[in-house]
């Protein structure tokens, strides 16, 4: 079983600097030539972004990132110079790239764009310093460079600081920031759930106060956001950020929803808490690379969020103050393709996504009765490819305080899985098909291809599913006693 990666420990500036040390000697010899080279024509080179912070958080990364005072066409004149792998990766915006060996390296002109506040997309404008690229960065703790070859560090904003405390705090004043690139407020909850930070009170006041502006920001780019915060190490701080700041409001609106009133009797609890816990529980059923839902994963982690999503829509106030939420898995469904689909989510995660939702539930009958093996093939068969995962969504589902009750779904969930296991040694059950195939059924009944072979194949599969491998003879001998009766 997978655990979920802890938040990196909070340490000196100091202990920082001197992690930060060791990689930059350790810098492959071929960004020092570049550095060399860029100097030698009379111009700046700089390490920049996640590549800098990394190093100072222990870790190492082949894809570097580059500022420079030089020219687009004067960096692939260079670089050129460098390594014959070069690449035209927008020359509008002022990037180009080269691979030398295992080293790629991302060299982009000193930015000094301007915004017209209606769309994302910034009038391009080269600038004249280091400072004022890194001032148009994100985060303080993505400002913040080393100077080549020199090896100097430069950190204008106070991102090191700011590192060490585990905080996000914009370079300029966030408004100004957010409104430059509103889809900055979505990478502040990003970065809450991949590297444990918190946001700087001020920047969340500015996200809170600007969250209407995210719907300039195209879904893809909502959804490439959304999808890294998920596959983060505390998704739930992350999911906390967009809810509380307003965003989610806007991009998935389904989660804030989900904070129902208790009602006066306290028969159900908040849905929304109770989603937050379902993620990190699901998180932690997540196996290793090995293991038969390798974390993290994408699908599971999205089933797990959207799985009550119906229950607002569906929720009724019952006799005696109870509360219910009949088919709210079947309405979830529907609503999370809706969802899924318009943050342009690809094909193949939605449809697995919806089933998992629209399946969350079935287990509670095998609760309160304890299936046939009919009914246990039936499940393993609708749960499809997906079973593995539906396994730790059932699981995870399970928040309820009562300890009783949790050992008893736990024991219950327990013994559908062993179930599940003997049914397995048995026979094939995780692709059932009948014992008999459509040219056999042909053969059988003299018939040609048509409407009727996929009534007996239907026929044929109810019986294996309700009895098992029936054999050849007796399935031949229930295929035309099923074709006798069709003729009366």
């Amino acid at each position: 079983m997978s655990r979920r990666p802890s938040a990196p420990d909070r340490v000196s500036i100091d202990v920082l600097r001197q992690r930060a040390a060791g990689l930059w000697t350790a810098l492959p010899p071929q960004v020092a030539e570049l550095g060399e080279l860029f100097a030698s024509a009379g111009h700046e080179l700089a390490l920049v972004g996640g590549p800098v912070r990394d190093a100072f958080l222990g870790r190492s990364s082949a894809d570097l990132d580059f500022t420079t005072s030089a020219s687009p066409d004067e960096t692939e004149r260079l670089l050129k110079r460098w390594t014959s792998a070069t690449w035209d990766m927008g020359r509008a915006f002022g990037t180009i790239g080269g691979r030398r060996g295992d080293v790629v390296a991302e060299i982009t002109t000193y930015r000094a764009d301007e915004y017209d506040g209606a769309t994302r997309k910034p009038t391009v404008s080269f600038g004249d310093s280091l400072e004022g690229d890194l001032a148009r960065r994100d985060f303080t703790v993505n400002a913040m460079a080393v100077s080549l070859p020199s090896l100097t560090f430069v950190d204008p904003f106070g991102g090191l600081e700011d590192l060490a405390g585990g905080l996000l705090r914009t370079p300029i004043e966030p408004a100004v920031s957010f409104g430059d690139d509103p889809l900055r407020m979505m990478r502040a909850a990003r970065f809450a759930s991949q590297l444990g930070f918190e946001i700087e009170p001020a920047t969340f006041a500015a996200m809170h106060e600007m969250a209407e502006r995210i719907e300039i920001v195209s879904a893809e780019r909502v959804r490439d956001e959304l999808t890294k915060l998920l596959l983060g190490a505390d998704v739930r701080a992350g999911l906390t950020a967009l809810v509380d700041s307003g965003i989610a409001d806007v991009i998935l609106p389904e989660l804030p929803a989900l904070k129902l009133e208790v009602d006066e009797h306290h028969h159900h609890k908040d849905v929304y808490e109770h989603t937050l816990t379902v993620i990190d529980q699901a998180i932690d059923l997540e196996t290793d690379a090995d293991g038969a839902v390798p974390g993290p994963d994408l699908i599971l982690r999205l089933a797990a969020l959207m799985h009550d999503i119906g229950k607002p829509p569906t929720k009724r106030n019952e006799p005696g103050g109870a509360v219910s939420f009949h088919h709210h898995e079947i309405v979830g469904a529907k609503m999370t393709t809706k969802r899924l689909k318009a943050l342009r989510f690809d094909k193949e995660t939605t449809k697995a996504v919806n089933h998992l939702v629209s399946l969350h539930l079935r287990f509670h009958g095998y609760v309160d009765a304890r299936w046939s093996d009919s009914a246990v093939r039936r499940y393993v068969t609708d749960a499809g490819d997906q079973l593995e995962r539906l396994h730790r969504l059932t699981r995870a589902d399970v928040t309820t305080r009562n300890r009783r009750k949790a050992e008893r779904l736990a024991f219950a969930y327990d013994d559908l899985e062993h179930r599940i296991a003997e049914l397995r040694e048995q026979e094939e059950i995780d692709a059932i098909r009948p014992d008999l195939d459509g040219t056999q059924i042909m053969e059988i009944l003299g018939i040609k291809p048509g409407r009727e072979v996929g009534q007996a194949y239907k026929h044929l599969l109810e019986l294996r599913m309700e009895h098992g491998p029936l054999g050849p003879e007796r399935a031949e001998a229930e295929l035309r006693e099923w074709w006798a009766a069709q003729a009366d």
